[in-house]
């Protein structure tokens, strides 16, 4: 067996993710993680029956522990999940390819000048609070791209994330390895025929809300949101590497580059 100590959790208030995580604790003796006995610290693996909020939220939760994760869909797109094939099911988690995903890190400085960090798989985003535009100077390693962006908001994506809030507003799919992020703005007023860029994944990407009083912005790392921003700064943090395993063939990179023959 590749991994010693495992165990599963589903996602609540879905009874196919029940049933499945009782047929795997009853069959192969996998240890609930719901358990107040539980430690976790003893962990190596950990099967989450559910959708990608849940490896999400998990992800999150082990960002701190070298814990692998293994997710199995029973949500609705399941982009981080695999399928669920109880006939050989240990021989498909022994099998399977890990991929590696490094978050984008949050720096930011609200109105108050309180400092917060948040880390972010999937993307950050910025989004105006009122109904008028957000107003946002962006700057990309010290040096100013873009004076005055008025729009909506704007986005920073990593690989993983490309295929999710950012596809939605017609950002580009990135492939998993190749050391980029996607910047891109979400209703874009002005400047009027820009569509956002492809930067190096080791960019430092900075946003200064201008007008800060009268059209309130706030900022987001995946579920983590900051309200009335004035200063949010965004890079790769390489110091952190999550762990999801995928069945043979599957791999994240795969699947990334399948989206975008839909």
């Amino acid at each position: 067996m590749k991994y010693n100590n495992i165990a599963v959790i589903a996602a609540r208030n879905n009874d196919d993710a029940t049933n499945k995580k009782d047929f795997l604790i009853e069959k192969y003796g996998f240890k609930d993680i719901t358990s107040n006995s539980l430690n976790v610290e003893n962990i190596d693996l950990v099967i989450a029956i559910g959708g990608d909020g849940l490896m999400l939220k998990l992800l999150h939760e082990y960002e701190n522990k070298k814990i692998s994760l293994y997710g199995i869909n029973c949500g609705t797109v399941g982009f981080l999940m695999n399928s669920f094939n109880e006939g050989n099911f240990i021989e498909i988690i022994n099998r399977a390819e890990e991929s590696t995903l490094h978050p984008l890190r949050m720096e930011v400085l609200t109105q108050e000048n309180e400092k917060q960090i948040h880390i972010a798989i999937n993307e950050v985003a910025l989004l105006r609070q009122s109904s008028q535009a957000a107003k946002i100077k962006i700057k990309i390693n010290d040096r100013e791209r873009i004076e005055n962006l008025s729009a909506d908001g704007v986005l920073v994506a990593t690989p993983a994330g490309s295929t999710a809030y950012n596809l939605s507003v017609r950002g580009p799919i990135i492939p998993f390895n190749s050391q980029i992020i996607a910047l891109t703005p979400i209703s874009p007023f002005r400047p009027r025929n820009w569509r956002g860029a492809l930067l190096p994944s080791n960019s430092k990407v900075e946003f200064e809300i201008i007008d800060a009083n009268s059209r309130p912005v706030s900022a987001t790392a995946d579920s983590n949101e900051v309200k009335n921003v004035k200063k949010v700064t965004v890079f790769e943090d390489r110091s952190i590497g999550f762990k999801i395993l995928f069945d043979p063939n599957h791999s994240l990179e795969e699947r990334i580059i399948k989206e975008q023959f839909v």
